[in-house]
């Protein structure tokens, strides 16, 4: 039997797997990449004699490839929070998904170990904007303020590294990434055994985040901010983390955060309000590339053609939500 791991290069992909892997290790295939690559399955020529699992990427966007790789004899197991589209059964396929806006991941995989490695799911937590549902399981499984703190830290570094338009704009591979991650079973002893590659993700993210402050607001109302950024590595990197870190400081207003790309087409990042956190999903889906989760949502690649359209729209999307 081969192993192959499918992960979302993001906090939240890295850290399920680091969590199942350190709980059953196994030689395996790694196949990840930018956050935005969510088609991995894809990559996978042939399931015969192969046992799949898939982290933190779309079941709906990879559907059909699901059922290629069954056909073709791949065991899967399959967890997920993102659009699942319609789920359907068979011998060789094990699903847990769970669309609420408060679960990741990482914590459908802390669930199924029982807490075995709690730290990781909640830096995971904390790298998917979930600070609230992070502090709150991070409390009451006896961590610190100061540890918590730490962690947050380590969630929104790992996020922050999943965002590009290319590996190249990546300070690690995220596969590379994880495999330096996998060697410890808690953050903290990552952190205080490879302090080059925190201090190397902790220094390019408050650089970028500090480029990011001076970039323009194109569109603003009382329910929403749209912010453009330049075709730029560090904007490409920025683009994610931005909207969390907006969010966080306006949790009643959306953010749209619009990435010139340099062809005609942007990298589009829409966070819901945390007040109310519905509706990313069911929004981008409108536009080609679009995908995501009802709190958080993106475009691959908006037509420029098509900006002023989902300005409009993702102003309507939140002045409905906020009426309601």
């Amino acid at each position: 039997m081969q192993y192959i791991d499918a992960f979302n290069g993001d906090a939240d992909g890295l850290c399920a797997l680091v969590q199942l892997r350190r709980n059953n290790p196994v030689s395996s295939t790694l196949v990840t990449g930018i956050k935005r690559d969510i088609n991995l399955l894809k990559r996978i020529a042939d399931g015969a004699n192969t046992q799949i699992t898939v982290l933190d990427i779309s079941f709906e966007k990879n559907v059909a490839d699901v059922e290629r790789l069954l056909e073709s004899g791949a065991q899967i197991n399959y967890i997920d929070h993102h659009q699942a589209g319609k789920l359907f059964e068979h011998p060789n396929l094990t699903t847990d998904i769970n669309l609420s806006a408060d679960i990741c991941t990482s914590l459908i995989v802390d669930k199924q170990l029982q807490g075995k490695y709690r730290a990781w799911a909640i830096a995971a937590a904390f790298g998917d904007n979930l600070d609230k549902e992070a502090m709150t399981l991070g409390l009451e499984s006896g961590f610190n303020n100061d540890e918590l703190t730490l962690l947050k830290e380590l969630g929104t570094y790992l996020n922050y590294n999943g965002y590009g338009a290319s590996l190249d704009d990546l300070f690690f591979d995220p596969a590379i990434l994880y495999q330096r991650l996998v060697k410890f079973d808690s953050p903290f002893e990552f952190i205080v055994q490879d302090p080059e590659t925190f201090l190397t993700l902790k220094t390019g993210y408050l650089q970028d985040m500090e480029n990011a402050e001076s970039c323009p607001i194109i569109n603003s109302s009382g329910d929403a901010t749209v912010i453009e950024l330049p075709n730029e590595k560090w904007a490409h990197r920025v683009s994610g983390v931005l909207g969390n870190e907006l969010a966080n400081r306006n949790p009643d207003k959306a953010h749209a955060i619009i990435t010139n790309r340099g062809d005609d087409t942007y990298l589009v990042s829409v966070r819901a309000p945390l007040t109310r956190k519905t509706g990313a999903d069911t929004l981008v889906s409108q536009f080609p590339t679009g995908g995501g989760r009802k709190a958080a949502a993106g475009i691959n690649a908006l037509p420029k053609e098509l900006l002023t359209a989902f300005i409009d729209e993702f102003e309507r999307t939140y002045q409905l939500a906020n009426m309601g």
